[in-house]
């Protein structure tokens, strides 16, 4: 049977992350952050002295750069890494210069084509459930389930301020939906939850329901 992919993009700070696992821990599918893979090529960037402006140099960066996925697991929760070097840098993929780098370095084309291939091969895993910014639109758009959240801009800083992360929401946001390529935007036939209101526990029980009532009770125990 082929993969089921479950497909959660939306907004910054609008608890993709957050439900994404939720929803994979309960389904006991593989979760997927793809931001991390963009971040983990700005990293990689900035590590070896690339300009992330230079839209040439970041894309021979992606052609040339050794990497590899894999699956693990860990309380409760199997989630797939994409490697560089054998290494996965996770927390050196979560500072505030690479944040600031990752919408460049995910604006060049040549990446997101790269990105989405490499995505797409995450499907070896299993089932999935995964998060991003293009995923119903541009990875997999073929997904019978797609998800897109969002919450009030105010809302949004304040859960970034929480995490203590200082970040201008609104620039992101327009540039994420302005870029030229995979921008932004609500996958065709996708669920549209604002949690604005909502609970990480309220909005991951919405996302489950919708898909419970969809799938034959032994497609969502089957890993």
């Amino acid at each position: 049977m082929k993969p089921i992919v479950i497909a959660i993009d939306g907004t910054s700070a609008s608890g993709k992350s957050t439900n994404a696992k939720l929803v994979a821990r309960a389904l006991g599918y593989a979760y997927v952050d793809t931001g991390a893979m963009y971040r983990t090529l700005a990293w990689h960037c900035q590590r070896n002295n690339i300009d992330v402006d230079d839209a040439k140099a970041v894309a021979a960066a992606c052609r040339r750069w050794k990497t590899e996925l894999e699956c693990v697991e860990k309380s409760g929760l199997r989630a797939v890494r994409l490697l560089v070097n054998g290494c996965f840098p996770e927390k050196e993929i979560r500072t505030a210069e690479v944040s600031a780098a990752v919408p460049r370095v995910a604006a060049v084309p040549q990446v997101r084509r790269w990105m989405v291939g490499r995505q797409r091969e995450c499907l070896e895993f299993g089932h999935l459930v995964m998060e991003g910014r293009d995923i119903g639109t541009n990875v997999f758009p073929e997904t019978e389930f797609k998800f897109y959240l969002d919450a009030g801009l105010e809302e949004r800083s304040r859960r970034r301020a929480a995490d203590g992360v200082r970040e201008n929401l609104a620039a992101r946001d327009q540039r994420d939906s302005q870029r030229a390529v995979a921008p932004l935007m609500v996958p065709l036939g996708a669920k549209v939850i604002n949690n604005s209101n909502l609970t990480a526990e309220q909005t991951s029980g919405l996302i489950l329901k919708e898909i419970r009532s969809r799938l034959p009770r032994e497609k969502i125990a089957e890993k």
